[in-house]
């Protein structure tokens, strides 16, 4: 099983990053992939990535700058608008990682 380790990010960084967070790990665990993530707003971002090592980031704010990982937009999977494109832009994404 692949692991991953994910950057979920949110306007204050707390409950809609959760959420996001805990759908997409369970998403990739259903498709054979161990997901660590965490959450943090658009501010706590830079900090983070020079401190750790991210696969990925998921979002539904507006990052602050660009960063040399992927980054995909979670508003669909969020509001159920966008779901499956969401969906199918991950599994992409983590089967190129």
């Amino acid at each position: 099983m692949k692991s991953l380790n994910i950057l979920s990010v949110c306007g204050s960084g707390t409950v809609t990053s959760s959420m996001i967070a805990n759908k997409v790990r369970d998403l990739l665990e259903d498709n054979g992939y161990h997901a660590r993530t965490t959450e943090a707003n658009p501010g706590g971002v830079s900090q983070l990535m020079s401190s750790n090592k991210y696969d990925l980031i998921v979002h539904t704010s507006p990052l602050l700058e660009e960063y040399d990982i992927p980054t995909i937009n979670a508003v669909g999977f969020l509001t159920g608008l966008g779901e499956e494109e969401f969906i199918e832009e991950l599994l992409k994404t983590v089967s190129n990682i």
